[in-house]
């Protein structure tokens, strides 16, 4: 079998690998692979592949690799889970909501509602924003 027909394989094994590990470490591997097929397709001997695998590898491993890691992390938003996804949202106010009581309509859900600041208060029909939730109560402010 051909040397390069090896190192492509190899590239294939490391790529695959890459999605179970999810690190870019074996996805750096395939790219070194493929240099050592380059050089194997130039008609090079073994050592000479070899060589540019570890050349190559060790480049994309300390250039690479971090660049694109950076990139994965900072451009990835945080997940908002439950019902902090509500947070933000609009409301209609279905029961006047003072501090102490209160009822509002986001969609068709209906969540008990209370204002944030004493002497607050939205009548039935209001818009309001949902500012915080704490457990079964949706605490509204002024859109």
């Amino acid at each position: 079998m051909a040397a390069w027909l090896l190192w492509l394989i190899a590239a294939g094994l490391f790529a695959g690998g890459e999605v179970a590990s999810l690190d870019l470490v074996l996805l750096m591997f395939a790219g070194g692979a493929l240099g050592g097929m380059t050089v194997a397709l130039l008609g090079l001997s073994v050592p000479f592949q070899l060589v540019a695998f570890l050349v190559v590898s060790a480049a994309l491993l300390s250039v690479v690799r971090p660049v694109a890691k950076r990139h994965l992390i900072d451009r990835t938003p945080e997940q908002i889970d439950g019902v902090a996804v509500f947070v933000g949202r609009t409301a209609v106010v279905s029961q006047r909501v003072d501090n102490t009581a209160g009822r509002v309509r986001m969609g068709h859900d209906e969540w008990s509602a209370r204002t944030q600041l004493d002497g607050e208060a939205y009548e039935v029909g209001d818009e309001v924003r949902i500012v915080q939730i704490d457990g079964p109560i949706a605490y509204v402010g002024h859109c």
